[in-house]
């Protein structure tokens, strides 16, 4: 039997796990004995390993604040009306864009699902490791405009850095005026060698440069973002629409309340 000193190690070093492992492998031990050392040390250090990849990817789905937490690129609706291509999505899936940090642009109109597409990217992101943090631009519009009044903008800024992916969901649902033109070029700017940067619209990529208030800032951020992007663009009616039904061979259900807060698939 362990000491009661190595468990204290094990403690004081988290072990959490490799701890728990060998009470069941000593409560085990009949069986156990017929194991050598290094098979039953492995398994220790397996039960270690899993259990810290999965704190490390509860920790990273929380901090990603996904919109629509459910959504999986398994999920994806490949009804010919919203003409996306399999086979680009297939070759995004494995999130390459982001190590190479090129950025992806979903557009497509109102209700469309660019919501839970952005998410599933999202999803697959954590899943490879990746960190991830979402927010709609209004909402970052605001914090920008609260952080300048308290003080704290560079400390939100810097924060914007750090993830590996950026979601930035509805740009372009209002005007953003010159001060927020400006906030931009810096979050953008800064994560140019750092990170991606997804960005979902209803708007074409062609009518962004409309959406700021101030030309040359509108000027140099999307220099910075749109020629190293992918873009998905997504057709079809809304999906939110009561009369839009999924064609019976799918089996597939679709919300149909006008209110719904997320796009769906």
């Amino acid at each position: 039997m362990i000491t009661g000193q190595s468990f204290d190690t094990m403690k004081e070093l988290r072990l959490n796990a490799f701890m728990s492992e060998y009470r069941r492998q000593y409560e085990l031990r009949s069986a156990m004995d017929s194991l050598s050392f290094d098979e039953r040390l492995d398994m220790l250090l397996e039960a270690e390993r899993l259990c810290r990849e999965n704190r490390k990817h509860q920790r990273l789905t929380k901090a990603a604040d996904l919109r629509d937490k459910n959504a999986s690129l398994k999920n994806i609706d490949y009804d010919p009306v919203r003409k996306l291509d399999r086979a680009h999505i297939a070759r995004l899936s494995g999130c390459e864009w982001i190590h190479k940090k090129r950025n992806l642009f979903i557009t497509g109109k109102c209700g469309t699902g660019k919501t839970f597409l952005s998410s599933a990217f999202g999803s697959a992101a954590v899943q490879l490791g990746f960190s991830v943090l979402c927010i709609k631009s209004t909402k970052l519009i605001n914090e920008l405009k609260m952080a300048a009044n308290v003080g704290s903008l560079p400390k939100l800024i810097a924060s914007l850095k750090k993830p590996s992916l950026l979601i930035i969901d509805d740009f372009g649902l209002g005007p953003i005026d010159v001060q927020r033109c400006g906030d931009l070029y810096d979050i953008v700017d800064d994560r140019q060698d750092t990170g991606s940067i997804l960005i979902t619209a209803q708007l074409p990529v062609s009518e962004w440069h409309a959406v700021f208030e101030d030309a040359t800032y509108a000027d140099a951020i999307l220099d910075r973002i749109v020629h190293k992007s992918e873009r998905v663009e997504i057709h079809g009616p809304s999906r939110r629409r009561k009369e839009y039904t999924e064609p019976e061979t799918t089996g597939a259900m679709y919300p149909t309340n006008e209110g719904e807060r997320n796009e769906t698939s």
